[in-house]
Order: structure tokens, then C-alpha cells, then sequence
């Protein structure tokens, strides 16, 4: 492996959206969002070693959904062009992303594994010439969610969300995931959301527990749940057995849909509840935020 004794390997964490602001539009017709982002626990694996071409191989639950995509419009190739021009060179690259997050849900999957893609290999080609600015540059041209997948730190997303903000202090929590097995087209909810803008929202510099982090977070609301929940009747069905289990504090979707969370104060609580929502066909994780 030229040097390399075992593959380089990333985690790409999936991204939550705690709220979700449309607060206006673009000429280009583009929305302008306010969120606050974290990341959880649950996430696709990437791996890259030494290698004359670039490739990628697929392994997972979830890899089925992407191996009749188009090689060259794979976020993953994609990353990994942009930073073989940026680093100019032509190394190459066996890349094997082991697919665990479902596709189309809400939670940034793509968005991430190109993130993981653009560190795991500035690392495998000791590209150090390219910094944090122009890697952060890169991810801004793969789409709107990869700047804030490439640190996976919790922030305040605004723009079309590649403009980011640091975070109030968050509480120690932690987290379940619901998906329906349902994909759903993020253009599609936008174009059937209800018309008109809220104002972003006022969030403090932090907060000290679970309780007064969920009370404002229901003062507030991810604008694109409505017109999900009508394009995905089953989302109504997951929220509702959410909000059902003992020490939920806040149930809603994260994104564009269909995946939901809740957040619960203690660990056993989440991990109670994953098992509770266990049904067929749905997509179940509990655990807590990235990096706690």
C-alpha cells in the first residue's frame, strides 16, 4: 500500500436539524434557511487507500439505493475530483463507503459522506496545501449541506445553509432516529410548502439542561414538516409513536424529511425507546450526539 499499512477511515455523522426556518428566498429561487444542526451518533463509514485511479465501492444496508446512481454524479467521485484539481495532482484512491444511513431522509447522508470524502483524503494524499478555507470552498460547491458536514460540529446554518454560526452551548442529551423507509425528494416538499416566511429565530447562548433547551425549541418548528407529512403520510405515524415513549422531551423531523428524532435527557431512555420503534421496514437508531 506504498507506506500505507491498513485503509484511512472517516465517520460521516448524520445531520439533525433541530428547527428549520424558511425565512426567504433567493432571485436564483434558492430558499434562505435559519436551523440549528447537530450531528448524531449514527453514520456511514469511509475508508481510502493507495490506489492508480479513483473508485468506489459500496457496502451496507443502504448501498443498493446508490449503486444505480451515475458514478460521475456520486457526491463521494464528486469530493474526491475536486480535491485531486485543488491539490494538483493525480493520485488515486480505492474508496469504499459502507452505506448505513438511509437515502433521501433528512439527515445529510450524502452531504456527509462527501464531507468524509474531502478529509479522508486530504489526509491519504498528504494534500496539507490545501487549508480549511479552500477544503471548506470545496464542500460549498457540492451542495448547500456539506459545509457544515465537514467539521460535524454543532452550528447555526444560515443562507441556504453554507453560511454557519457557532452553536448555543448544548445540554447533555440524547437522541433517537426514526426513519419510515420512505425516500423524499427534497425539491418536491419545497415546492408543496405552504407560502410565506417566519423571522429566525432568538436562541439563547446556551442551555444548562435538556428541559429549557426542548420548552424553546417547541416555541419553534421545521417549516417543511407540513408539507412532508402530506407528500409521507407515515411520518405522521412515526412522529406520534415518538412522542409516545417514556421520557421524550421534543419529537420532530429533521430537514426535508422523512427521518424524525426525539430527544431524551438519559441514555437508557433513548436506547429503551429505539427498541420500542422497532417495526418492519423502518430504520431505527438511538444513542447520543457525536463527539459526547
Amino acid at each position: 500500500m506504498t507506506g500505507q499499512e491498513r485503509p484511512l477511515l472517516e465517520r460521516a455523522h448524520a445531520k439533525i436539524n433541530l428547527y428549520l426556518h424558511v425565512v426567504g428566498r433567493r432571485d436564483d429561487g434558492y430558499h434562505r434557511l435559519d436551523s440549528l444542526a447537530v450531528f448524531a451518533g449514527a453514520h456511514d463509514v469511509l475508508t481510502a487507500e493507495p490506489a492508480q485511479a479513483l473508485s468506489l465501492g459500496l457496502t451496507g444496508p443502504f448501498a443498493a439505493g446508490l449503486r444505480d446512481e451515475d458514478t460521475a454524479a456520486n457526491l463521494v467521485m464528486r469530493a474526491a475530483r475536486l480535491l485531486q484539481a485543488e491539490a494538483g495532482h493525480g493520485a488515486g484512491a480505492a474508496i469504499r463507503l459502507e452505506k448505513t444511513l438511509p437515502i433521501a431522509s433528512g439527515i445529510g447522508g450524502g452531504s456527509a459522506d462527501a464531507a468524509a470524502a474531502l478529509r479522508l483524503l486530504r489526509r491519504l494524499w498528504n494534500a496539507d496545501g490545501v487549508d480549511e478555507a479552500r477544503l471548506a470552498g470545496l464542500a460549498a460547491t457540492l451542495g448547500a449541506d456539506v459545509p457544515v458536514c465537514l467539521p460535524q460540529r454543532a452550528a447555526r446554518m444560515g443562507g441556504i445553509g453554507e453560511e454557519l454560526r457557532p452553536a448555543p452551548v448544548l445540554p447533555d442529551c440524547f437522541m433517537v432516529l426514526v426513519n419510515c423507509g420512505v425516500a423524499v425528494s427534497t425539491p418536491a416538499v419545497f415546492r408543496a410548502r405552504a407560502p410565506g416566511f417566519r423571522a429566525p429565530a432568538d436562541l439563547p447562548a446556551g442551555w444548562t439542561d435538556l428541559g429549557a433547551m426542548a420548552d424553546d425549541l417547541t416555541r419553534l418548528a421545521n417549516d417543511l414538516e407540513p408539507a412532508a407529512m402530506a407528500l409521507c403520510p407515515p411520518i405522521v405515524e412515526v412522529l406520534a409513536a415518538i412522542v409516545a415513549q417514556s421520557g421524550c422531551r421534543l419529537a420532530r423531523m429533521s430537514g426535508s424529511g422523512a427521518t424524525c428524532f426525539g430527544l431524551f435527557t438519559a441514555e437508557h431512555e433513548a436506547l429503551d425507546a429505539a427498541r420500542a420503534l422497532a417495526r418492519p421496514g423502518w430504520w431505527v437508531w438511538g444513542g447520543p450526539l457525536a463527539g459526547t
